[in-house]
């Protein structure tokens, strides 16, 4: 009996730390686990630049394509950010000069294009914003644009039953901040990632360049042409825009009398007037109409434009030798430059669905 008696305790006694040790278990807050996500850096392209106290993960990135594209973050559920960044355009907003905001009203610069964000900084054409960040907390608020304020957006998402749990995924908790928004936004656009044009793959021997093409590449790189002191070399990486120190110039669009703040209204400096971001020649073919106001409809416009010199000023970039005198380019030379510029088109880019609408 006393055998009995003893085996019975002993065996509530472990049933009860069990259940001591159950209950302990399920009070512990969960452990939050976000997946690491891996940037597939292009070949021949330098370091990215990330924020470290913005990581990319598996569980952001996706939070922030569906934000990218999700309409909710407009005054009247019209637009999105995909609205004016259309993929198969590079994420421009071509063929549109100005892009219209909820109330169709046009806005004062073309809509940049997406691409490459990794190894950019200072966002817009006047590089009002310096991260990538800041940049997607704007177009809410601006009234030429989505014209709402971000109390509206965030109680929209909260009432979004797919919002509360993507939020936990990516940041650990169901709370939706303006914070929390912009680092996924964010997220997602530094892995629109665009390495595979037919230039890369002539770099990497998997395609042939016309004869045509080899010489504008040619220009480009030499002071025939010109392009490389703005737009890169490749010898220095392949980003084809603003990496590295110079990020801001001043390329003669404008004479004195008319010359445009620029960066000037961002820095209060009368030596950045008419100065503006210089933006990637990646994808260029697709991402008309050209320069900050959207001015040149093709690359045709473009590249007289250049042979012509551009208008001297105050400010104009010294690498604008021929400003106010002009190039004289043959119409070879002329083709060859728009044939190289159209090999920079990446076709896999503007088609990868990893990077599409997620409710498509």
């Amino acid at each position: 009996m006393r055998i009995r008696l003893y085996v019975l305790g002993a065996l509530m006694l472990f049933v009860f730390i069990l259940a001591i040790s159950c209950k302990k278990e399920n009070n512990q807050p969960d452990i939050f686990t976000p997946t690491p996500y891996k940037l597939q850096v292009p070949p021949g392209f330098p370091p990215p630049i990330l924020n470290p106290e913005n990581p990319l993960t598996v569980e952001g990135v996706e939070l922030g394509r569906h934000l990218f594209y999700e309409k909710k973050l407009s005054r009247d559920n019209t637009m999105s950010c995909a609205s004016c960044h259309k993929q198969e355009f590079s994420f421009s907003d071509a063929p549109n000069k100005l892009s219209k905001g909820v109330d169709g009203i046009e806005g004062n610069f073309n809509a940049m294009h997406i691409v490459n964000m990794a190894w950019l900084e200072n966002f817009f054409w006047n590089g009002r914003s310096p991260s990538l960040e800041e940049q997607a907390f704007h177009p809410v608020v601006d009234p030429l644009e989505m014209n709402t304020t971000w109390e509206a957006v965030l109680e929209k998402l909260r009432e979004t039953p797919k919002y509360p749990p993507m939020f936990k995924k990516a940041f650990g908790t169901e709370e939706i901040t303006v914070e929390r928004v912009t680092k996924a936004i964010a997220q997602f656009e530094r892995t629109l990632l665009s390495g595979n044009s037919k230039f890369d793959k002539w770099r990497r021997g998997e395609a042939t360049l016309t004869e045509l093409e080899l010489f504008g590449f040619t220009m480009f790189e030499t002071e025939k042409g010109d392009c490389f002191h703005c737009h890169g070399s490749t010898t220095t990486g392949n980003m084809f825009g603003a990496f590295g120190q110079l990020i801001f110039t001043n390329n003669g669009v404008e004479p004195e009398a008319t010359l445009p703040l620029g960066r000037m209204a961002v820095t209060g400096n009368p030596a950045d007037r008419g100065k503006f971001k210089i933006p990637s020649l990646r994808n260029v073919a697709v991402t008309f109409p050209y320069f900050h106001d959207g001015r040149f409809q093709s690359l045709q416009e473009v590249i007289e434009f250049y042979n012509m010199g551009g208008h001297p000023s105050s400010t104009i970039d010294p690498n604008m030798k021929a400003a106010g005198v002009g190039r004289n380019w043959t119409q070879y030379e002329k083709s060859a430059l728009i044939a190289f510029l159209n090999t920079l088109t990446d076709v896999d880019f503007l088609t990868d669905p990893r990077f599409s609408d997620p409710n498509e």
